[in-house]
Protein backbone atom coordinates (compact mmCIF):
# COMPACT_ATOMS: atom_id res chain seq x y z
CA UNK A 1 0.00 0.00 0.00
CA UNK A 2 2.48 2.41 -0.93
CA UNK A 3 0.55 5.08 -2.24
CA UNK A 4 -1.27 5.79 1.00
CA UNK A 5 -0.93 9.82 1.41
CA UNK A 6 0.66 10.92 4.42
CA UNK A 7 2.10 7.42 5.59
CA UNK A 8 3.45 8.87 9.19
CA UNK A 9 4.71 5.26 9.78
CA UNK A 10 7.59 5.55 7.24
CA UNK A 11 8.86 8.35 9.45
CA UNK A 12 9.00 7.20 12.89
CA UNK A 13 12.42 6.79 13.65
CA UNK A 14 13.64 4.02 15.81
CA UNK A 15 13.36 3.74 19.80
CA UNK A 16 10.04 6.03 19.27
CA UNK A 17 7.52 5.46 22.49
CA UNK A 18 3.92 5.21 22.12
CA UNK A 19 1.35 5.70 25.27
CA UNK A 20 -1.06 2.66 25.07
CA UNK A 21 -5.05 2.71 24.08
CA UNK A 22 -6.62 1.90 27.07
CA UNK A 23 -10.73 1.76 28.56
CA UNK A 24 -11.73 4.54 30.12
CA UNK A 25 -7.58 5.76 30.52
CA UNK A 26 -6.41 7.01 27.44
CA UNK A 27 -9.42 10.07 26.88
CA UNK A 28 -7.89 13.58 25.20
CA UNK A 29 -7.30 14.74 29.01
CA UNK A 30 -5.16 12.21 30.41
CA UNK A 31 -3.25 12.15 26.79
CA UNK A 32 -2.82 15.71 26.85
CA UNK A 33 -1.98 15.89 30.65
CA UNK A 34 0.41 12.91 30.26
CA UNK A 35 2.35 14.60 26.59
CA UNK A 36 2.21 17.83 28.74
CA UNK A 37 4.92 16.39 31.19
CA UNK A 38 6.68 14.65 28.75
CA UNK A 39 9.85 15.90 27.37
CA UNK A 40 9.67 16.63 23.15
CA UNK A 41 10.79 13.91 21.60
CA UNK A 42 11.00 11.14 23.99
CA UNK A 43 6.67 10.22 23.22
CA UNK A 44 5.97 10.23 19.29
CA UNK A 45 2.58 8.64 19.44
CA UNK A 46 -0.85 8.08 20.88
CA UNK A 47 -3.69 5.95 20.74
CA UNK A 48 -7.62 6.77 21.61
CA UNK A 49 -9.49 4.16 23.59
CA UNK A 50 -10.77 1.40 21.26
CA UNK A 51 -13.71 1.99 19.82
CA UNK A 52 -16.89 0.30 17.82
CA UNK A 53 -17.34 0.29 14.45
CA UNK A 54 -20.93 -1.09 15.71
CA UNK A 55 -21.70 2.13 17.15
CA UNK A 56 -19.79 4.11 14.76
CA UNK A 57 -22.04 2.84 12.08
CA UNK A 58 -25.32 3.07 14.35
CA UNK A 59 -27.10 5.89 14.22
CA UNK A 60 -28.11 5.96 17.88
CA UNK A 61 -24.68 3.66 19.07
CA UNK A 62 -22.71 6.58 17.41
CA UNK A 63 -23.48 8.95 20.18
CA UNK A 64 -22.83 6.81 22.80
CA UNK A 65 -19.17 6.17 21.18
CA UNK A 66 -18.16 9.79 19.81
CA UNK A 67 -16.33 10.91 23.00
CA UNK A 68 -13.86 8.32 22.56
CA UNK A 69 -12.78 10.51 19.65
CA UNK A 70 -13.26 13.64 20.89
CA UNK A 71 -9.80 15.41 20.90
CA UNK A 72 -9.85 18.60 22.97
CA UNK A 73 -7.73 21.88 20.84
CA UNK A 74 -5.31 22.21 23.84
CA UNK A 75 -4.14 19.17 23.07
CA UNK A 76 -4.40 18.97 19.61
CA UNK A 77 -1.87 22.47 19.83
CA UNK A 78 0.55 20.11 22.24
CA UNK A 79 0.29 17.11 19.83
CA UNK A 80 1.21 19.93 16.68
CA UNK A 81 3.98 21.54 18.46
CA UNK A 82 5.68 18.34 19.46
CA UNK A 83 4.52 16.71 16.12
CA UNK A 84 3.04 13.92 18.02
CA UNK A 85 0.95 11.01 16.08
CA UNK A 86 -2.58 10.59 17.10
CA UNK A 87 -3.97 7.20 15.96
CA UNK A 88 -7.46 6.17 16.81
CA UNK A 89 -8.14 2.67 17.90
CA UNK A 90 -11.13 1.04 16.67
CA UNK A 91 -12.73 -3.05 17.29
CA UNK A 92 -15.56 -5.41 15.85
CA UNK A 93 -15.66 -8.43 13.55
CA UNK A 94 -17.65 -6.71 10.16
CA UNK A 95 -15.20 -6.01 7.07
CA UNK A 96 -18.34 -3.61 5.39
CA UNK A 97 -18.96 -2.07 9.29
CA UNK A 98 -14.98 -1.30 9.18
CA UNK A 99 -14.77 0.44 5.89
CA UNK A 100 -17.69 2.40 6.89
CA UNK A 101 -16.14 3.46 10.02
CA UNK A 102 -12.75 3.96 8.82
CA UNK A 103 -14.46 6.49 6.03
CA UNK A 104 -16.04 7.91 8.49
CA UNK A 105 -12.95 8.71 10.42
CA UNK A 106 -11.12 10.00 7.73
CA UNK A 107 -14.07 12.51 6.70
CA UNK A 108 -14.95 13.98 10.09
CA UNK A 109 -12.12 13.58 11.84
CA UNK A 110 -8.13 14.40 11.68
CA UNK A 111 -6.52 11.86 13.03
CA UNK A 112 -3.21 10.32 11.61
CA UNK A 113 -3.77 6.88 11.15
CA UNK A 114 -6.00 4.02 12.41
CA UNK A 115 -5.50 0.83 14.41
CA UNK A 116 -7.30 -2.64 14.43
CA UNK A 117 -7.90 -3.97 18.07
CA UNK A 118 -6.72 -7.88 17.40
CA UNK A 119 -5.39 -7.83 20.90
CA UNK A 120 -7.96 -6.96 23.46
CA UNK A 121 -8.49 -10.35 25.44
CA UNK A 122 -11.60 -9.44 27.45
CA UNK A 123 -13.99 -12.76 27.53
CA UNK A 124 -17.14 -10.32 26.68
CA UNK A 125 -15.67 -8.81 23.65
CA UNK A 126 -14.26 -12.18 22.40
CA UNK A 127 -17.56 -13.68 22.92
CA UNK A 128 -18.36 -11.00 19.92
CA UNK A 129 -15.59 -12.70 17.61
CA UNK A 130 -13.89 -9.48 18.06
CA UNK A 131 -10.32 -8.56 19.35
CA UNK A 132 -8.20 -11.11 20.03
CA UNK A 133 -10.39 -13.95 18.71
CA UNK A 134 -9.32 -12.64 15.44
CA UNK A 135 -5.88 -14.78 15.51
CA UNK A 136 -8.23 -17.74 14.96
CA UNK A 137 -9.29 -16.29 11.87
CA UNK A 138 -7.13 -15.33 9.75
CA UNK A 139 -9.22 -14.61 6.51
CA UNK A 140 -11.62 -12.41 8.25
CA UNK A 141 -8.76 -10.63 10.01
CA UNK A 142 -6.71 -9.70 6.81
CA UNK A 143 -10.98 -8.89 5.02
CA UNK A 144 -11.15 -6.37 8.64
CA UNK A 145 -7.58 -4.91 7.84
CA UNK A 146 -7.99 -4.10 4.26
CA UNK A 147 -11.21 -3.09 4.47
CA UNK A 148 -10.37 -0.37 6.78
CA UNK A 149 -7.27 0.31 4.08
CA UNK A 150 -10.04 1.16 1.51
CA UNK A 151 -12.39 2.65 3.68
CA UNK A 152 -10.12 5.63 4.94
CA UNK A 153 -6.85 6.20 2.53
CA UNK A 154 -4.86 6.23 5.39
CA UNK A 155 -2.01 4.08 7.27
CA UNK A 156 -3.18 0.93 9.37
CA UNK A 157 -1.85 -0.31 11.83
CA UNK A 158 -3.05 -3.50 14.40
CA UNK A 159 -2.49 -4.66 17.52
CA UNK A 160 -2.31 -8.07 18.63
CA UNK A 161 -1.22 -10.79 20.66
CA UNK A 162 1.31 -13.80 20.00
CA UNK A 163 -1.41 -16.15 19.97
CA UNK A 164 -5.00 -17.46 21.60
CA UNK A 165 -4.00 -20.12 23.94
CA UNK A 166 -0.09 -20.40 23.05
CA UNK A 167 2.51 -18.85 20.86
CA UNK A 168 1.69 -18.67 16.89
CA UNK A 169 3.76 -15.50 16.21
CA UNK A 170 5.54 -16.49 13.07
CA UNK A 171 2.56 -17.98 10.97
CA UNK A 172 0.38 -14.84 12.74
CA UNK A 173 2.60 -12.02 11.45
CA UNK A 174 3.35 -13.96 8.36
CA UNK A 175 -0.04 -13.73 8.14
CA UNK A 176 -1.05 -9.99 8.87
CA UNK A 177 1.80 -8.95 6.49
CA UNK A 178 -0.69 -10.39 3.61
CA UNK A 179 -2.72 -7.21 4.56
CA UNK A 180 -0.99 -4.29 3.10
CA UNK A 181 -0.67 -3.00 7.15
CA UNK A 182 1.91 -0.04 7.56
CA UNK A 183 2.44 -1.28 11.77
CA UNK A 184 2.18 -4.22 14.29
CA UNK A 185 1.88 -3.64 17.62
CA UNK A 186 2.68 -6.83 19.27
CA UNK A 187 1.80 -7.17 23.09
CA UNK A 188 4.11 -10.35 24.28
CA UNK A 189 1.42 -12.66 25.79
CA UNK A 190 -1.11 -15.25 24.54
CA UNK A 191 -4.67 -14.32 25.06
CA UNK A 192 -4.74 -16.89 27.26
CA UNK A 193 -2.06 -15.39 29.35
CA UNK A 194 -3.99 -12.04 29.96
CA UNK A 195 -1.80 -10.16 31.87
CA UNK A 196 -1.49 -12.45 34.67
CA UNK A 197 2.05 -13.76 33.59
CA UNK A 198 5.18 -11.72 32.27
CA UNK A 199 5.27 -11.13 29.01
CA UNK A 200 7.97 -12.78 27.09
CA UNK A 201 9.88 -10.43 24.28
CA UNK A 202 11.36 -13.12 22.63
CA UNK A 203 8.15 -13.48 20.83
CA UNK A 204 8.86 -9.88 19.57
CA UNK A 205 12.20 -10.43 18.59
CA UNK A 206 10.99 -13.59 16.62
CA UNK A 207 7.98 -10.75 14.86
CA UNK A 208 10.94 -8.79 14.32
CA UNK A 209 12.75 -11.54 12.18
CA UNK A 210 9.86 -12.22 10.45
CA UNK A 211 9.10 -8.74 9.75
CA UNK A 212 12.61 -7.98 8.62
CA UNK A 213 12.25 -10.87 5.77
CA UNK A 214 8.92 -9.94 4.42
CA UNK A 215 8.04 -6.69 4.89
CA UNK A 216 10.94 -4.43 6.21
CA UNK A 217 9.04 -1.58 5.48
CA UNK A 218 6.30 -2.28 8.27
CA UNK A 219 7.23 -1.28 11.69
CA UNK A 220 7.37 -3.59 15.03
CA UNK A 221 6.16 -1.76 18.21
CA UNK A 222 6.75 -3.80 21.75
CA UNK A 223 4.74 -4.20 24.15
CA UNK A 224 4.30 -5.87 27.66
CA UNK A 225 5.15 -4.94 31.16
CA UNK A 226 7.04 -1.94 29.99
CA UNK A 227 8.49 0.07 33.12
CA UNK A 228 10.42 2.61 32.53
CA UNK A 229 11.87 4.42 29.80
CA UNK A 230 15.44 3.05 29.61
CA UNK A 231 14.29 -0.43 29.97
CA UNK A 232 12.16 0.09 27.13
CA UNK A 233 15.35 1.11 25.27
CA UNK A 234 17.06 -1.76 26.04
CA UNK A 235 13.80 -4.26 24.98
CA UNK A 236 14.00 -2.21 21.55
CA UNK A 237 17.71 -2.99 20.91
CA UNK A 238 17.58 -6.58 21.83
CA UNK A 239 14.52 -7.44 20.03
CA UNK A 240 15.19 -5.56 16.96
CA UNK A 241 11.44 -3.48 17.31
CA UNK A 242 11.09 -0.29 16.32
CA UNK A 243 9.30 1.06 18.44
CA UNK A 244 8.11 0.50 22.16
CA UNK A 245 4.48 0.99 23.63
CA UNK A 246 3.54 1.79 27.06
CA UNK A 247 0.49 0.36 29.06
CA UNK A 248 0.47 -0.31 32.51
CA UNK A 249 4.07 1.83 33.12
CA UNK A 250 2.42 4.97 33.09
CA UNK A 251 0.31 4.20 36.28
CA UNK A 252 3.73 4.28 37.92
CA UNK A 253 4.72 7.06 36.81
CA UNK A 254 2.79 9.99 34.86
CA UNK A 255 6.50 11.35 33.91
CA UNK A 256 7.97 8.01 32.62
CA UNK A 257 8.44 10.16 29.51
CA UNK A 258 10.68 12.32 31.44
CA UNK A 259 13.73 12.39 33.22
CA UNK A 260 13.34 9.98 36.03
CA UNK A 261 14.05 12.53 39.09
CA UNK A 262 12.08 11.79 41.89
CA UNK A 263 8.56 14.46 41.78
CA UNK A 264 8.18 16.30 45.39
CA UNK A 265 4.67 16.01 46.57
CA UNK A 266 3.63 19.39 45.72
CA UNK A 267 4.09 18.70 41.61
CA UNK A 268 2.16 15.17 42.25
CA UNK A 269 -1.08 17.18 43.60
CA UNK A 270 -0.66 19.83 40.77
CA UNK A 271 -0.47 17.27 38.38
CA UNK A 272 -3.45 15.86 39.82
CA UNK A 273 -5.22 18.83 39.93
CA UNK A 274 -4.92 19.64 36.71
CA UNK A 275 -6.07 16.19 35.60
CA UNK A 276 -9.29 17.00 37.84
CA UNK A 277 -9.78 20.25 36.40
CA UNK A 278 -9.71 19.27 32.35
CA UNK A 279 -11.98 16.42 32.98
CA UNK A 280 -14.48 18.61 34.46
CA UNK A 281 -14.32 21.22 32.12
CA UNK A 282 -14.14 18.76 28.93
CA UNK A 283 -16.84 16.44 30.04
CA UNK A 284 -18.74 18.76 32.93
CA UNK A 285 -21.28 15.97 33.37
CA UNK A 286 -21.38 13.75 30.32
CA UNK A 287 -19.00 10.91 32.01
CA UNK A 288 -19.03 9.41 35.28
CA UNK A 289 -16.46 11.11 38.06
CA UNK A 290 -16.13 7.32 39.37
CA UNK A 291 -13.40 7.55 35.96
CA UNK A 292 -11.14 9.69 37.69
CA UNK A 293 -11.01 7.58 40.60
CA UNK A 294 -8.42 5.01 39.19
CA UNK A 295 -6.20 7.81 38.64
CA UNK A 296 -5.90 8.77 42.18
CA UNK A 297 -2.74 6.40 42.98
CA UNK A 298 -1.14 7.34 39.79
CA UNK A 299 -0.23 10.79 41.91
CA UNK A 300 -1.02 10.04 45.34
CA UNK A 301 1.66 7.67 46.62
CA UNK A 302 5.25 7.54 47.87
CA UNK A 303 4.95 9.94 50.29
CA UNK A 304 3.96 10.29 54.10
CA UNK A 305 0.28 10.93 54.19
CA UNK A 306 -0.37 9.08 50.68
CA UNK A 307 -2.85 6.27 52.29
CA UNK A 308 -4.88 8.36 54.37
CA UNK A 309 -5.53 11.10 51.04
CA UNK A 310 -6.16 8.53 48.73
CA UNK A 311 -9.06 7.10 50.67
CA UNK A 312 -10.57 10.78 51.73
CA UNK A 313 -10.31 11.02 47.89
CA UNK A 314 -11.87 7.58 46.77
CA UNK A 315 -14.93 8.67 48.97
CA UNK A 316 -15.92 12.03 47.33
CA UNK A 317 -18.28 12.08 44.86
CA UNK A 318 -17.55 15.23 42.32
CA UNK A 319 -14.85 17.15 41.16
CA UNK A 320 -15.01 20.00 43.81
CA UNK A 321 -14.95 17.62 46.44
CA UNK A 322 -11.78 16.26 45.54
CA UNK A 323 -10.21 19.49 45.37
CA UNK A 324 -11.62 20.70 48.72
CA UNK A 325 -9.96 17.49 50.22
CA UNK A 326 -6.66 18.02 48.26
CA UNK A 327 -6.79 21.91 49.32
CA UNK A 328 -6.72 20.08 52.87
CA UNK A 329 -3.80 18.48 52.89
CA UNK A 330 -2.01 20.77 51.30
CA UNK A 331 -2.74 23.36 54.14
CA UNK A 332 -2.00 20.53 56.45
CA UNK A 333 1.90 20.47 54.53
CA UNK A 334 2.03 24.28 55.36
CA UNK A 335 1.19 23.82 58.74
CA UNK A 336 3.68 21.35 59.62
CA UNK A 337 6.48 23.52 58.26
Amino acid sequence: MGGLLNNFWKEIPDGAFALAPMEDVSDTVFRELILSVSDPGKLNLLFTEFTSTDGLCHPQGYKAVAHRLKVNQSELDIIREQNVKLIVQIWGNDPEKFFKAAKTISEEYQFDGIDVNMGCPVNKVVRQNSCSALIGQPSLALEIIKATIEGSGMPVSVKTRTGIKEHQTQIWIETLLESGLSAITLHARTRKMMSLFPAEWQQVRIAATVIQSLKPDVKLIGNGDVLSYQQGLELAASTGANAIMVGRGIFANPWFFADDRERDVPEKLDLLKRHITLFCLTWANTRNFGILKRFFKIYIHGFQGAVALRAKLMETNNPEEALSVIKDFELSLGNAD
